[in-house]
C-alpha cells in the first residue's frame, strides 16, 4: 500500500492568451480568469512529443535481453491531454498566486530529473512545464495537516484497490490504519489549499475535459489517491472543441 508523494512546481506561459469575450470560446481547452489555455496549445504539446518519439532510433538491446522494455526511445506513453491541460491549469493558478501572495519556490524541480521519471526529452515542452509547476508549488504552504473523514478513507481504499496497491479482502477500518498518517494529511491539507486557489482564480474547463484534476499524491502506478480538482464538475460553460 505504498503511496507516492507528489514533488513539488511553477510558471506556465505558453498557450496562454489574453482574454477578450465571452468564455464559451471553440478551441478554447480552459480559463483561468483573463487567460485562456488554447487547444492549439495542446496539441503542440503532444505533437512534440510524437515528433520525438517518431524520429528517435531505439537503443540495440543487449544480447539475451528482451525488446520493448518500458521506456525505451520512441516507446514512452504519450500523456492525455487531460494530463497537459490540468499541468497548464494548474501552473498558471500557481504562478497568480504566488505573484498575488509573494511566495517563493522552496525546491527548484530540474527539468532533467523531470524528464528522466517521463521518458521525455528535455528540450521538449512538457517536461519543462512539469517541473516549472512543481517548482512552484514547492513554495505555497500547505497549512496544518487535515484529518481524512470517512468518506474520504473510503474513496482512498476504494482507489487503492482499484490500483492493486491494496487487497480487495482489506476494510478500510484495516487500511485507515497504515494511510492515516503524515503523508496522507498533509496531501489533503496541500489539496484544500489548492483547491481554495482554484476557486478564486475563476478556473473553467472545456466540458470534454471535465471532471479535470491534478494529483498531490498518488499509488505506485500513478494512480490519484489525492486529487486537486480543476474548474468544474460539471458541464456546459464552454464549448466542447473536439
Amino acid at each position: 500500500m505504498r503511496a507516492r508523494r507528489l514533488v513539488a512546481v511553477a510558471s506556465v506561459a505558453v498557450g496562454l492568451v489574453a482574454l477578450s469575450g465571452c468564455r464559451s470560446e471553440p478551441g478554447v481547452a480552459a480559463y483561468v480568469g483573463d487567460q485562456r489555455i488554447t487547444e492549439e496549445a495542446v496539441t503542440r504539446i503532444l505533437d512534440e512529443l510524437r515528433d520525438d518519439a517518431a524520429t528517435s532510433t531505439p537503443e540495440q538491446p543487449a544480447p539475451g535481453q528482451p525488446t520493448g522494455q518500458p521506456g525505451a526511445p520512441g516507446e514512452q506513453r504519450l500523456p492525455g491531454r487531460g494530463e497537459v491541460v490540468s499541468t497548464l491549469v494548474l501552473g498558471e493558478v500557481c504562478q497568480r498566486l504566488s505573484a498575488d501572495k509573494g511566495y517563493r519556490p522552496q525546491n527548484q524541480v530540474p527539468v532533467e530529473q523531470v524528464s528522466q521519471q517521463l521518458g521525455y526529452p528535455t528540450d521538449t515542452t512538457y517536461p519543462q512545464r512539469v517541473a516549472e509547476l512543481y517548482t512552484c508549488l514547492s513554495g505555497v504552504p500547505s497549512g496544518q495537516p487535515v484529518a481524512p473523514t470517512e468518506q474520504e478513507m473510503a474513496d482512498l481504499v476504494k482507489a487503492g484497490k482499484a490500483a492493486g496497491a491494496i487487497p480487495e479482502e482489506v476494510t478500510v477500518e484495516q487500511a485507515a490504519t497504515q494511510l492515516d498518517g503524515q503523508q496522507l494529511r498533509t496531501a489533503l491539507a496541500t489539496r484544500n489549499a489548492l483547491a481554495e486557489a482554484v476557486e478564486g482564480y475563476d478556473v473553467t474547463v472545456n466540458p470534454r475535459y471535465r471532471p479535470l484534476a491534478f494529483p498531490v499524491l498518488s499509488f505506485a502506478g500513478n494512480v490519484a489517491a489525492v486529487s486537486v480538482p480543476l474548474g468544474e464538475a460539471g458541464s456546459d460553460a464552454v464549448t466542447d472543441a473536439a
